[in-house]
This record gives structure tokens, sequence and C-alpha cells, in this order.
């Protein structure tokens, strides 16, 4: 395995915004791009290629193919169609579940043992999928889950109380979608608990749910906009690759395999967790109230019920 060694598989505006931002903070040995379109991946090899002279640090950068995932350290998936008008949930992921098994597939028989991170969407379930075809154990295969979700947050909170947003100290858990939610037991401003320090300010608490309902009409807002969100995801996935390059051991709330915690077995759903060089160290326990645990709930019923449908056919098939 060669460290720093990064295969990124789907040259969308996700899979390029997360190389873009490799290539500007440096800690990438290595970059491989791989995507159905050769010709374009070998037009961004170029693009990419030619900054590299103002880039912090020397980076290959190539498009190569699945023979490269080998010795990779990390394999982050972006592959996958965007959901079209008029397309159901469950008609998006029967059709990346299928796309993302055929490059798991890939991945796994070049012999591959190192981490794979999923962006594809919808990513909880795609993240199953990954888990279920690759034989990788769950520590190895981690969803990006509510990383962007939980950066919303951060932004939308440290807006309103005007305050840096790394010093907000909130997660967003469940579904990265409709059905998440926030354990605000558990959000901080410093050291201080939100719900005291809107108090303090004389703030209505009630603000803080219209500032997550915010943060989940996001993507819809920017979709409507400008077509596609990347930027963020892209941050945050290189977020995430830099947490296991430099085995921070790190808090983030990734989509990870549940097996007991929360109450809940057999499913990918966000929740805070450690990230380190071997991936998935430990998932963080919150103790959440009643109204929470009925949400994280909810969220992986959702899961559950779009994967009986017809996702787990196509696993198994």
């Amino acid at each position: 395995m060669k460290k720093g060694k990064i295969v990124l598989v789907g040259a969308g505006f996700v899979g390029m915004s997360m190389a873009y931002s490799m290539l500007n903070r440096g800690g990438v040995n290595e970059l491989i791009l791989i995507d159905i379109d050769e010709n374009k991946i070998k037009g961004e090899e170029m693009d990419l290629s030619h900054g590299l002279p103002y880039a912090p640090q020397k980076m290959i950068i190539k498009a190569g193919t699945y023979a490269d995932c080998k010795d990779a350290q990390i394999v982050v998936i972006t592959a996958g169609i965007a959901q079209k008008p008029g397309q159901t949930r469950l008609e998006l992921a029967e059709i990346n579940t299928k796309i993302v098994k055929d490059i798991t597939k890939q991945i796994m028989e070049t012999g591959f043992n190192g981490i794979i991170i999923v962006a594809s969407n919808p990513v909880d379930l795609m993240s199953y999928v990954v888990y279920k075809t690759s034989g990788l154990p769950k520590s190895k295969v981690i969803g990006s889950g509510t990383i962007l979700d939980t950066a919303r947050l951060r932004y939308v909170l440290a807006d309103y109380l005007s305050i840096s947003s790394k010093n907000i100290h909130a997660y967003i858990m469940g579904e990265h979608g409709d059905s998440s939610f926030v354990p605000w037991n558990h959000a901080y401003v410093g050291c201080k608990n939100i719900r005291d320090v809107m108090e303090d300010n004389k703030l209505p608490i009630a603000k803080l749910e219209e500032l997550h309902q915010k943060v989940i009409n996001a993507a819809y807002e920017i979709i409507e906009k400008k077509k596609a969100t990347y930027y963020g995801i892209g941050m945050a996935l290189n977020r995430l690759v830099r947490a296991i390059l430099d085995n921070e051991n790190s808090i983030l709330t990734v989509s990870t395999y549940l097996e007991g915690e929360y109450g809940q077995n057999d499913i990918y759903i966000g929740v805070p967790a450690i990230i380190n060089s071997n991936g998935l160290r430990e998932i963080l326990n919150l103790d959440l109230n009643a109204e929470e645990q009925q949400k994280l709930n909810k969220s992986c019923e959702l899961m559950k019920n779009m994967r009986e449908q017809s996702i787990d056919k196509i696993i198994e098939a």
C-alpha cells in the first residue's frame, strides 16, 4: 500500500471539486482519476496538473484504471447519476446501486485492502452496498454521511450568532437528507451549551430548529439556483481524507455500519465517529433524549424500507 495514494472514481462535479481542493491544500502524494469517460479524465489530469507549479507540494496526478486501486491507501467513490426531475429517490437508488456495486467489484478484484470512502447518493444506501459487496470490515467502508450537513449547520449557526464556525461544536445525525436531526443537548458554542447561549443573549430557542430547516433546504436552494452542489461536499471529502492520511483521531459525522449502537442494526447511517489511519476507530454513542431517538429511528426506518423494496435484491444478485 502506498501512503498518500488516493484513487478517485467519478470525475463529475463532486469528484473534481474534491480533487481541486486536494491540489490546493496538499497532503496527497498521488491522485489517480477513474471515470467511464476516458477522454474527460485525461483532460482533467492535464488541467489539474497545470496548476502544480503553484501548489503547496509535489503531487502526481494522472488518469488511470482500476488496476491503480491495488496499492492505494484510499479509494473515493463519487460516481453515479444525479437525481432527475420526476425521478423518485428509490429509482435513483436502484440505478446507483447497480453502478456502485459494479465499481466495488472492480476495485476489489485488484486485491485492494485500503479504505473506501463513499459519496455517491443516496450515500447511506450506497455505503451499505459497498460494505456488502466488498467484504471489507466496516472500519474500512465509510460514507460521507452528514459531514456536509454538519458543515452547513455550523456555518448558519456561526452566521446567526456572529461566532467563528470553528468554535461551533454541533452535529447533524441520521440520513443525509430530509429526515436528519440535530441533538441539541450535545451542541456547544465553545464549551457552553448552545441553548444556554441563546437564553443568555435573549434569542428564541425555536430559532434553532428554523436554522436546521435552513440546512435541510440548502441543497434544494443551491440546485434551483445553479443546478448542482459540489464545492461544499468536495471540501468535506477532502477533510475526511485528511483525517485518515494524518491519523487525526478526529470526530466526524460519517455514515457507518451500526451493530447495536443507538438500538440499530445492519444499517449505514450518519453518526459521530472517530476517524484515523485505520478508517473508523469507534462510533460515539451519544445519550439521545426520547425525541431525538425517535428521529434517528425514523431515519433508519426510511433507509431500511428503501433497501427492502429492491436494493437488497440487487446486492444479492
